[in-house]
């Protein structure tokens, strides 16, 4: 895979973050928050959504001057509420983030049909119905940029994780298509594919040696994509040089090497589930 990235045509010279209103979905906890932390540090005009109503009211203390308001991604109501709100609050969207997600581990024939329905509502779902309620006024506008969180999951299947990969890899063809479809509209859509990051959604998991980042990470690649779009972008590089040496080897070769990395243990007999408790717990209360 070459280092080198086409840029976007219509947004190919770098625009700093300076004024730039940005809605982030998740905002309230992990990746999202460091999103918003590190974006309103760049002069960005931030607001943050999230379900956990506590979190939501905190982050909003904490974030200052980010606006931070309840949302549901899985609910077109409240969805189209948290746009109106931003909008309100901050002026037109220039930027959308969706990285609201969920990440329950373990065989898939022990993931309760309610967990595999609520993977796919918000990670899946609620990054389609936050493009589709977002982009009409982008449109219009003749300018903007979706960003979509997805992740190396989506491109690398990793046992324990079935139904996530599934709607990783489903968010990168969304964007992809999304991308082609609008590439003359002066709307950019870019994809961030993160490996295993320093958040509650591995807890009670050892993360393979050198497959590891911290959320300011991807929070940095995300702030380099709103200065200089690019269509995807992989956090880390080292994450990166091996998801792209895994494509290049044959396949049982990478299969014995991830095994031997002990990537295809981490997310099933190697979860610590007492660790992870406060955090399945959480999904099944939302």
């Amino acid at each position: 895979m070459s280092s080198k990235r086409r840029t976007f045509p219509l947004r190919a010279t770098t625009r700093p973050a300076t004024g730039t209103v940005v809605a982030v979905t998740g905002g309230a906890r992990g990746i999202g928050r460091a999103i918003a932390e590190r974006l309103v540090r760049a002069g960005a005009r931030v607001a943050v959504g999230d379900i956990d109503r506590d979190a939501i009211a905190r982050a909003g203390v904490e974030l200052a001057p980010a606006v931070a308001f309840e949302l549901d991604v899985t609910d077109p109501a409240s969805f189209a509420t948290f746009l109106d709100s931003v909008e309100s609050a901050l002026g037109p969207i220039d930027v959308l983030i969706n990285n609201a997600g969920i990440m329950p581990v373990g065989r898939f024939t022990e993931e309760s049909d309610a967990i595999t329905r609520r993977i796919l509502d918000i990670n899946v779902y609620g990054v389609m119905l936050g493009t589709k309620l977002a982009l009409p006024h982008m449109l219009r506008c003749g300018h903007g940029q979706i960003i979509n969180i997805a992740s190396l999951a989506g491109e690398n299947p990793t046992p324990g994780m079935a139904s996530y990969c599934a709607s990783k890899q489903a968010v990168l063809g969304f964007t992809e298509a999304m991308r082609l479809e609008y590439r003359d509209s002066g709307v950019c859509f870019s994809a961030v594919l993160p490996t295993f990051t320093r958040t509650e959604l591995i807890a009670g998991t050892r993360a393979p040696l050198g497959l590891l980042a911290e959320p300011d990470d991807v929070a940095a690649a995300v702030a380099a994509l709103i200065a200089r779009p690019r269509r995807r972008v992989t956090v880390t590089r080292a994450a990166a040089v091996l998801a792209t040496f895994n494509k290049l080897t044959p396949r049982p070769l990478g299969e014995h090497i991830a095994r031997r990395l002990g990537v295809h243990n981490t997310f099933i007999d190697g979860v610590d589930h007492g660790a992870r408790r406060v955090y399945d717990d959480r999904l099944r209360q939302h």
